[in-house]
C-alpha cells in the first residue's frame, strides 16, 4: 500500500542533511522531549511505589479491617459470632488483638526504648476457629489471606520452664537493643488496676524477630500473647479488637458491610481505607501536583519541536512554494509539517519512556534508594520501590503527545499559509 503524500513528505524532510541547524534542533528537541518524559515517568513510579508499599506495610502490620467496640460491654465478643464473622465469604480469619505501651531495656540498652505492645492469640488458637467456621460453611476453593504478618507461633510466645515469657521483637527494634534470640529483655508496661494507672514489670525472652519494611512496626513494636498485654490475670484492662483477614481478591468494601451486620451497632469496623484516608489523600494529590509540575518539563521541551518546525518551514521554503505551485492543497501541506513534528515528538517520547521505565527497573532491582533507620522513621518504609503502572504511563505518553501537536499546530499553520510565488523566490 502506498503511504500518504503527506506522511512520504514529511518522511523525507526528517531524512534531509541540507542544513546543519536544522539537524542540531531536531536533536536538542528529541533529547529535551526524551528527559521531560523519563523525568515524569520516574517521578510517578515513585509516587505510585511509595503509596503502594506504605499500604501493603500498613496492611502487613495490622490488617485489611478491623473492628472495635464502642462500649466496653460489648466485649469481649461472643464465640457464635466469632464464628460469624469467619464465615463470611471473603473472610480468611479473624483474631483477637490488645494494644499496649511500653519500655523496653536490656543490659546494654540504658534507659530502655519506647516500645509499642501486641498482643496477638497464638496461631493455633485463631486457626481452630477459623476451622470450624470453614467447616460449617465450606468454601470452593481456599485463597491466600490477605493480612498482618506480624503474628508468631504459640512455642514463641509461650512461658519456658522457668515461666519467662516468650517475645518477638521488630528486627531494627532488637539491633537497638542489641539482644538476640534467647536473650533475655525488660518490660515497663503501662496498665490499668482498678481504675488507676499502674506500671507492670516483666522479664521476658526474645524467641525470634520480624521485619516487615514499615519503619515503625520494625523499630518499636513487640509481640507478646495477648493475655499478657490486655491483662486477662486482672491486673490491667484493655479493649479487645478484632482483626478480620481476607482472602486474595475479596471486596473489602462487601466484608465491612457483612461484619456490620453481625456486629451490629456496639462496634465499629473500619477497612485500612478508611483508617488513613488523610494519608493517602494527600498523596493522590502530591502525585498530582508533581505530574502537573514536571509536565512543565515536557512543555518547555516542545517549545524545541516548534521551533525545529519554524527551522524546516525556512530551510524548506521553495520545496514548500514548489508543492503549493503542484497544487498540493493548505490543509495537506499543514499536515506535512504536523506530520513531521508529530514523528518527531513521538521518537522523543519512546525514547523517554525505555529510559523512564528502564531507570524505574534498575532502582527497584537494585534498591538504589535505601533509607538509613533515622531516615526511614520520617519516611516511614526503609526502601523504595518505583512501579509503573500503565495507567500513569498512559497518562504520560497522553500528555506529552497533545502538547507536542499543540506547538507543531502554530509552524505548520504559518507553512500552509505561504504564498506560492514568494516561496519560489526564496534564497
Amino acid at each position: 500500500m502506498t503511504p500518504p503524500l503527506s506522511w512520504t513528505i514529511a518522511w523525507r524532510f526528517l531524512r534531509g542533511r541540507r542544513s546543519r541547524l536544522l539537524d542540531g534542533t531536531a536533536r536538542a528537541a528529541l533529547a529535551a522531549t526524551a528527559l521531560g518524559v523519563t523525568a515524569m515517568i520516574v517521578a510517578m513510579a515513585l509516587m505510585t511505589g511509595y503509596r503502594e508499599d506504605l499500604r501493603r506495610k500498613l496492611v502487613e502490620g495490622n490488617a485489611p479491617i478491623v473492628a472495635q467496640p464502642l462500649l466496653p460491654a460489648a466485649a469481649p465478643l461472643p464465640e457464635a459470632k466469632h464464628l460469624e464473622l469467619t464465615a463470611i465469604p471473603g473472610v480468611a480469619g479473624v483474631g483477637r488483638i490488645a494494644y499496649g505501651q511500653g519500655t523496653l531495656s536490656a543490659g546494654a540498652a540504658g534507659d530502655g526504648v519506647e516500645v509499642t505492645l501486641r498482643g496477638i492469640e497464638p496461631r493455633p488458637a485463631a486457626e481452630a476457629r477459623t476451622a470450624e467456621a470453614r467447616t460449617a460453611d465450606p468454601e470452593p476453593a481456599a485463597a491466600p489471606a490477605v493480612g498482618s504478618r506480624l503474628t508468631a507461633d504459640a512455642a514463641q510466645l509461650a512461658a519456658g520452664p522457668d515461666g519467662v515469657p516468650g517475645t518477638v521483637l521488630g528486627a531494627e527494634l532488637a539491633r537497638r537493643l542489641g539482644v538476640g534470640e534467647g536473650d533475655l529483655v525488660r518490660l515497663v508496661a503501662l496498665g490499668l488496676a482498678d481504675g488507676r494507672p499502674r506500671f507492670r514489670y516483666r522479664t521476658l525472652r526474645v524467641t525470634g524477630t520480624f521485619a516487615v519494611g514499615f519503619a515503625e512496626f520494625d523499630a518499636a513494636w513487640v509481640l507478646l500473647d495477648r493475655a499478657l498485654v490486655a491483662g486477662d490475670d486482672g491486673e490491667a484492662a484493655a479493649a479487645d479488637l478484632y482483626e478480620i483477614t481476607l482472602a486474595e481478591g475479596a471486596d473489602g468494601a462487601a466484608v465491612v458491610a457483612a461484619a456490620e451486620r453481625v456486629l451490629g451497632p456496639d462496634w465499629f469496623v473500619a477497612d485500612w481505607r478508611l483508617a488513613n484516608r488523610e494519608l493517602f489523600t494527600a498523596l493522590e494529590l502530591q502525585q498530582l501536583v508533581l505530574f502537573l509540575v514536571l509536565g512543565l518539563i515536557v512543555l518547555v521541551s516542545t517549545f524545541n519541536v516548534g521551533s525545529t518546525l519554524v527551522v524546516l518551514v525556512r530551510d524548506r521554503m521553495r520545496d514548500v512554494g514548489v508543492l503549493a505551485a503542484l497544487g498540493l492543497a493548505p490543509a495537506r501541506l499543514r499536515a506535512v509539517f504536523l506530520t513531521y513534528g508529530a514523528v518527531l515528538g513521538a521518537a522523543g517520547v519512546a525514547l523517554g519512556v525505555a529510559l523512564g521505565t528502564g531507570a524505574a527497573w534498575v532502582l527497584t532491582t537494585f534498591e538504589l534508594i535505601h533509607f538509613d533507620p533515622e531516615v526511614a522513621a520520617i519516611y516511614f518504609i526503609d526502601s523504595v520501590s518505583f512501579r509503573v503502572r500503565p495507567s500513569d504511563l498512559a497518562a504520560v505518553v497522553g500528555f506529552a503527545l497533545a502538547v507536542n501537536l499543540v506547538a507543531c499546530a502554530v509552524p505548520a499553520w504559518r507553512a500552509a499559509r505561504v504564498d506560492p510565488s514568494a516561496a519560489l523566490r526564496y534564497e
